[in-house]
């Protein structure tokens, strides 16, 4: 893929964390992306930033547990620009009350529906556009928590993590023949929005140490970046200090 062609991605949750910081550093190459998710006021202010910078951006709302809701948009991207190269699914969520002792159908609903089923939509809402180009690239952010089961995450989010990755190696086997390829992005710790809703938040100190935004963002950029010849099947990062690996007290979690 050359410069000469405007390239274009799409990137949900975009609107804070790994999806805003993955939007910026891909402006940053020179897309023109396009950022969803479900606050529109979230997303007119990454667009605002990467327009300041000079690079190329809209916003389109969307809750991607709507299937019906995630066709239209992806139609509308392709409609304005014509083609879609690059789909980031960052929309993730999940929920305070998440452990067997406590966790509630609807909490486990919500993150079956957004962190694998929003994840399926888009894929299969970018298919048709990609598979006529015969060329296209998906990121799948997934979790350290699908690959490695511990408690802290709870079981729908690990759940769904493990089946996003899943997901994504079976789209590579179906199309990796129509020149489409996809990566599973699983980070350990971020310091991101989502820490707030852990039963006990991390503390600025812990959270320093953790992956940032920014360095997910250079990840996402460095797969868009690779030639249609290459497939990052799976990325496996985590902080160096990764509180996985060392003994903390439960109550820690």
């Amino acid at each position: 893929m050359t410069r000469e062609r405007k390239r274009v991605a799409w990137v949900t949750g975009g609107g804070t964390g790994i999806g805003e910081a993955g939007a910026i550093a891909l402006a940053g190459d020179g897309w023109t992306v396009v950022v969803s998710g479900r606050r529109k006021d979230a997303l007119d202010q990454v667009v605002a930033r990467i327009k300041k910078d000079g690079g190329d951006a809209e916003a389109v709302p969307l809750d991607v547990s709507k299937a019906a809701d995630v066709q239209k948009a992806a139609d509308q991207i392709v409609a304005k620009y014509g083609r879609i190269d690059l789909l980031v699914n960052s929309a993730g969520v999940n929920v305070p009350k998440r452990h067997w002792a406590d966790m509630e159908l609807e909490g486990w609903n919500q993150l079956v529906d957004i962190n694998l089923n929003g994840v399926l939509y888009c894929m299969r809402a970018v298919l048709p556009a990609m598979r006529k180009q015969k060329d296209g690239c998906i990121i799948n952010v997934a979790s350290w928590a699908g690959r490695h089961v511990s408690k802290m995450p709870g079981p729908a989010y690990t759940t769904t993590k493990h089946a996003v990755l899943a997901l994504t190696h079976s789209f590579n086997m179906d199309e990796c023949v129509n020149g489409l390829r996809a990566c599973c992005l699983s980070p350990g710790e971020v310091a991101t929005p989502i820490l707030k809703l852990r039963p006990v938040v991390p503390s600025e100190e812990e959270q320093a140490k953790m992956l940032q935004p920014e360095d997910l963002g250079r990840t996402i950029a460095f797969v868009a970046s690779m030639p249609p010849r290459v497939c990052m099947n799976e990325i496996l990062i985590s902080p160096t200090h990764n509180r996985g690996f060392i003994q903390t007290p439960t109550s820690r979690d």
